[in-house]
């Protein structure tokens, strides 16, 4: 039986002419990035996906953001639930089709109506936790604490704003670091013992260089990493944030 091939990197959204299930924005969004062994990484993952390589590694990201104005269908924003702070702990993803995507370790949210919500309707690994987003002068600090008795909390001392890298190149065989851990238009998820993809398109990401200024983090090993926060983040990455479209999950 012949190997599908992988879909390319693509940093501009594919077309996606489907039926919306919720829209959002995501801003303000840190993206701090661990090389990791795939052998680390492949017993974390639901049946079907492997992990995604790219310099002969895989990686693991922890990306706090703020989540603003979610609506469900392409309806108006639901007031204070549709606007909140996120943390997630995901890997990078190929499904047996050859498709892209992204697995979420964990999920934190200040909304515990909607960590409710997308833990039954989709068996997301959402907590909910309390979390704080500040910054100014080209600094950002996002703290997020999850409560007794499973109290893990993260402090990113802010990454600090650089100047805008430049667009990626995604031609066949030169894939920027930088698009293939953002340019993702999917997640697969396994859930009622099905397997899922659900789809997502927005605008390509405006991505700021950044480094990290003080990290204290224990949301990694909870989510299966002891190791990794014991170590500098190998990539940091900024971005004020895009505008999101989702889909409805469908079966692979």
């Amino acid at each position: 039986m012949t190997e599908p091939v992988t879909e390319p990197v693509t940093r501009e959204a594919p077309g996606y002419a489907g039926a919306t299930m919720m829209t959002q924005r995501w801003c303000d969004v840190a993206f701090l990035h661990w090389a990791v062994d795939p052998a680390v990484v492949a017993p974390l993952l639901p049946p079907g996906v492997r992990p995604d390589v790219h310099g002969g590694v895989t990686w693991v990201g922890l990306v706090p953001f703020r989540m603003v104005g979610a609506g469900v269908l392409r309806g108006p924003s639901v007031p204070w639930l549709g606007t909140f702070a996120e943390t997630n702990v995901r890997c990078y993803t190929v499904d047996e089709r050859g498709v892209r995507g992204i697995v979420f370790r964990s999920l934190d949210a200040t909304r515990l109506a909607v960590v409710a919500g997308a833990r039954a309707a989709f068996g997301l690994p959402y907590r909910w936790a309390s979390m704080g987003i500040s910054g100014e002068a080209g600094e950002r600090t996002y703290v997020t604490r999850r409560p007794h008795p499973s109290r893990v909390g993260v402090r990113i001392g802010a990454p600090r704003v650089a100047g805008e890298l430049p667009p990626g190149s995604s031609s066949a065989g030169s894939v920027s670091l930088e698009d293939f851990l953002t340019a993702r238009w999917g997640l697969h998820e396994r859930h009622a013992r099905r397997d899922w993809y659900v789809p997502n398109v927005h605008e390509p990401w405006p991505l700021h260089d950044a480094e990290v200024l003080d990290l204290d983090d224990t949301l990694l090993a909870a989510a299966g990493f002891p190791d990794l926060a014991s170590r500098p983040p190998d990539h940091v990455m900024w971005s004020p944030g895009v505008s999101v479209r989702f889909g409805f999950p469908r079966r692979r």
